[in-house]
């Protein structure tokens, strides 16, 4: 009995947490909400659970990236991140506090522990349900018989089923007929005033954020973990014939060699490939050479899981021809890395662009761990990949891409008077400040003070006044805009 009561309790505190959700969520543009609301989240899953969590170490990693993440909506708005870190963040903090309340003998990287994470998904949502019933049966139900029961359960199934029905009928019927329309848009004038459909459907989602936390925690509490058992079945070890695998290497090697030769004459000299410009070349080159090295690292890893040598000599072969394909994979990034860096020269900066440039720099870090993985077995290799993985997510968050995207662009200008003003316009408000200061800069640029006063225009349309989207970059562009003189 003291249990249930204590049940109730903490019910009755994540109903607060289901609260706080909504309003960070469902009340405009999301900014500063989301920090509070991880930091709610996170005392209580303290308070519930204690302190006493395994993993520590990569536990805490990902704690701190969460924090970042979440802190990018009230530092940064770059509206890319903005819609990817909506499933991001719920998805980390999931993996985050399934991980922390898993035995630390569970390797954090193993079918065992996916199968403890989809475990923990499927318990939560059972819990709820059962929750639900067990409520229902102790107030609503208390009194019914079984037939009672049963014809309660059918008309709420029969609502659920037949009101979405009714309302693309009730539709087509308003459009059919004008007096139908007119009847039933005669609404009682204090359901409007109180915008009675809003607020159901706000109080609908308190209920549920309220049993997903409830269910969520209560289930963590159980730190149960599936049996590791030992299987009846003796699997034999995949493997792929040493010789086949040596075979392809040399082919492919002998092929990237004469490649990197050539590359090494337009790394050292100032020649361009035929009679291209440098943009039709960064362009014709660019995203082949990382489907390359895309393909080269695929290869790479199931040589490395599958190809078992025996003899020694063999086995330094092998590591040889691994380190060759890693080392001219290399030389393909860098031409890559140069072919796009001749692209923004002629075409300027963009999102895109950036995020490419990172992507070659993680497959540089991660080609050079996995050249220390083929001369040090003892390395975990999956285990780096998914921290570098993080890392660089996360890094991405914690910098102003589009900042640095307008600075760049600005400084180009100076140089080559070129910049797409439409583009800049495109961005979030670090697009908006761009453009400002381009103006202050240039303030008879072709179109320019037009953008700016649509923008100017605009100001009231904001959410400026709801707390949950206050945001440290939209108020000093704001402010900038309101204060300039057009």
């Amino acid at each position: 009995m003291k249990q249930r009561q204590k049940s109730f309790l903490f019910l009755f505190i994540c109903l607060g947490l289901g609260v706080l959700a909504e309003l960070s969520f469902f009340h405009g543009v999301i900014g500063i909400s989301y920090v509070l609301f991880i930091a709610a989240f996170y005392t209580l899953l303290f308070y519930r659970l204690g302190m006493k969590f395994s993993h520590r170490r990569i536990g805490l990693l990902l704690m701190v990236m969460i924090w970042v993440l979440a802190a990018s909506y009230l530092f940064y708005d770059n509206q890319v991140f903005y819609d990817l870190n909506i499933l991001v963040i719920p998805v980390l903090v999931f993996t985050h506090i399934v991980l922390i309340t898993t035995p630390n003998n569970i390797d954090w990287i193993s079918t065992v522990f996916v199968k403890q994470w989809h475990q923990k998904f499927t318990q939560t949502f059972g819990y709820g349900k059962r929750w639900v019933k067990f409520v229902l049966k102790r107030t609503i139900f208390r009194r019914m018989n079984k037939s009672t029961t049963q014809i309660v359960k059918r008309i709420v199934i029969g609502l659920l089923l037949g009101g979405p029905l009714l309302i693309v009928i009730v539709g087509l019927l308003i459009s059919a007929d004008a007096k139908f329309a007119n009847v039933i848009m005669e609404v009682p004038s204090f359901i409007l005033d109180v915008n009675f459909l809003e607020w159901l459907f706000r109080g609908i989602a308190v209920i549920l954020f309220t049993l997903l936390f409830f269910s969520l925690f209560q289930t963590l509490r159980k730190r149960y973990v599936i049996p590791l058992g030992r299987s009846t079945n003796v699997h034999k070890p995949l493997s792929w014939d040493g010789v086949i695998a040596g075979t392809i290497l040399v082919l492919l090697n002998s092929i990237y060699l004469l490649f990197a030769v050539i590359q090494f004459k337009y790394f050292f000299g100032e020649s361009i490939q035929g009679d291209f410009t440098y943009a039709e070349y960064a362009r014709r080159g660019f995203f082949e050479l990382v489907v390359v090295t895309m393909i080269n690292w695929s290869l790479l890893l199931i040589c490395l899981k599958f190809v078992n040598v025996q003899r020694k000599s063999g086995g330094y072969f092998m590591k040889s021809m691994y380190t060759l394909l890693i080392m001219t994979s290399g030389v393909m990034l860098a031409s890559a890395y140069m072919r796009l860096s001749m692209y923004e020269d002629a075409y300027g900066f963009t999102i895109d662009r950036i995020f490419a440039h990172t992507f070659m720099l993680f497959l540089i870090v991660i080609f050079a761990y996995t050249l220390i993985h083929v001369w040090l077995k003892g390395i975990s290799l999956f285990h780096f990949y998914m921290i570098t993985a993080l890392i660089f997510y996360t890094g991405l968050n914690a910098i102003d891409l589009e900042e640095m995207i307008v600075e760049n662009n600005l400084e180009r200008y100076q140089e080559t008077e070129k910049i797409d003003i439409y583009y800049f316009d495109s961005l979030s408000y670090s697009g908006i400040d761009g453009l400002i200061t381009l103006y202050e800069m240039e303030p008879d640029y072709p179109e320019l003070r037009n953008l700016l006063q649509l923008r100017k225009e605009r100001i009231d349309t904001l959410d400026l006044d709801t707390w949950q989207s206050f945001n440290f970059k939209k108020q000093q562009v704001v402010e900038r805009l309101r204060e300039l003189e057009l």
